[in-house]
């Protein structure tokens, strides 16, 4: 394993106490290459990559804070390989654990980790009120796959710099930015390039189809025919976040589309931009099948979004499913998303040729629209 080296918690907190400018961010994000870094495990079983289908789970955990029930439901899930999001390691909120290690050694499977933020805090309004007096260990949060083989490759992508979250206007104060986080792997004897991604939520639509072309090209640099599955939490809202957290902008657009919030594809340059790189997304998602978990929307009013999506390129799938995340004890909430899941083939004879003949009406990268 290659640890990625924690900052001491003293450093931490002086960094607090730094003029909350993006000059200084910027400073900080060169002065910290860890978060560049990957840590990565294998499996602890040298298992020999398959010759046959793939089962994918993505998944938002939300801070993974009740690591026992989300073992639980992934050991449910069967999964091959998975894609989680909003993972910490050493924070107070999930009693300071390394959830990814924890989670990849309870489901006997290997893992890459990278860090989205250096959290300089407890978190938000309503974990600082319930951890009031404590600190973070470690202060990590970020992306993570899990695997049962050994992937050829892995690499993060920093995706924005924006140095939104460093000011605490966002109510939480961070060190960093939106990420996706890659492995190639092999899928019966084919390379597949897997990104475990979350797109930035306090921003717009354009801003969402600019990071997504950021991870586009990166997964572009191992060739443009490379087979690949995006899977995770885009935040496609269909609107900016100020318009969502606008109760009358919110319902103007939701009474010219009342189904906007469970269809944003429209509304959302990225899907047109992914189909300018060869990738498609029916036949991997549920139509209009929302991933917002209803009993996390705080107005009895508002209406689940469809928020978590695969984007696949070069390959088969088939049973697309989203997975409501509760624990199997008890049916308890695990987090604000469910799970979604797929299962893929890579096969030599399944070329993107073939393959964009088989989906032909969602383009090409040379199709402008």
């Amino acid at each position: 394993m290659n640890p990625i080296p924690i900052l001491p918690v003293e450093q931490r907190r002086q960094i607090v106490h730094l003029p909350a400018t993006r000059a200084v961010h910027d400073r900080l994000l060169g002065e910290m290459p860890f978060l560049a870094e990957v840590e990565m495990q294998p499996p602890p079983i040298d298992m020999a990559p398959p010759d046959r289908s793939c089962r994918v789970v993505a998944w938002n955990a939300q801070r993974c804070r009740r690591i026992d029930a989300a073992v639980r439901f992934l050991q449910d899930q069967n999964a091959d390989l998975i894609l989680m999001s909003e993972m910490d390691w050493g924070m107070a909120r999930s009693d300071q654990l390394h959830t990814t290690r924890v989670l990849a050694e309870r489901l006997r499977c290997g893992y890459a980790f990278a860090i989205e933020f250096l959290e300089l805090g407890l978190g938000d309004a309503e974990e600082r009120r319930l951890y009031a007096g404590q600190d973070n260990l470690v202060g990590y949060h970020g992306a993570a796959v899990l695997f049962r083989w050994h992937p050829l490759e892995v690499r993060v992508v920093r995706l924005e710099r924006s140095a939104g979250w460093f000011d605490g206007t966002r109510g939480e104060r961070r060190v960093g930015g939106r990420i996706a986080l890659l492995a190639r792997v092999p899928v019966s004897g084919v390379p597949v390039v897997f990104a475990s991604l979350h797109l930035e939520s306090h921003t717009d639509a354009e801003d969402r189809a600019a990071q997504m072309r950021i991870l586009f090209d990166a997964v572009d640099s191992y060739g443009s025919s490379e087979p690949a599955l995006v899977g995770g939490d885009l935040n496609t809202f269909s609107v900016s976040h100020a318009d969502l957290e606008d109760e009358v902008m919110l319902q103007r657009a939701l009474s010219q589309d009342p189904n906007r919030l469970s269809n944003p594809v429209t509304y959302e340059p990225l899907f047109a931009l992914a189909r300018r790189y060869g990738y498609v997304w029916d036949p991997a998602n549920q139509a209009e099948a929302p991933t917002q978990r209803l009993s996390s929307v705080a107005s009895p009013g508002s209406r689940s979004m469809k928020i978590d999506w695969f984007l696949v390129r070069g390959l088969e799938v088939y049973r697309p499913e989203v997975l409501e995340a509760v624990d199997p004890l008890d049916g308890s909430d695990l987090s604000d998303h469910e799970a979604i899941a797929v299962t893929i083939e890579a096969r030599g004879s399944a070329s993107l040729s073939s393959y964009k003949t088989a989906y032909g009406k969602h383009g090409n990268k040379d199709d402008k629209s």
